[in-house]
């Protein structure tokens, strides 16, 4: 909330476009994260990659899922959500 006597102007509402841009960047960088990390680790061993991706996403999952609320976070924590969806699928179907 800006004080009243701001010089900035009061926000119209919710910047869809840039929201959407970050939330966008978010899920790409994610995904080829998860994917990266997933396909490495499954050269080794498939039980350990899959036993370590879902212990990476569980210690995560806290902190950014507090921050969910955070105006700009927001877009952040909704696109590392569909990131982390994406790779899933995307190793997923890999493996197939």
């Amino acid at each position: 909330m800006l004080h009243p006597h701001s010089p900035y102007p009061q926000p119209t509402g919710t910047p869809w476009f840039t929201g959407l841009l970050v939330a966008g960047f978010a899920a790409v960088v994610v995904a080829v994260a998860i994917m990266a990390f997933g396909s490495q680790l499954a050269r080794i061993n498939l039980a350990l990659a899959v036993v370590l991706e879902l212990v990476v996403v569980a210690g995560v999952a806290p902190s950014v899922w507090r921050l969910r609320r955070t105006p700009v976070w927001r877009w952040l924590v909704c696109g590392a959500a569909a990131g982390v969806v994406a790779g899933w699928t995307a190793l997923l179907v890999g493996a197939a």
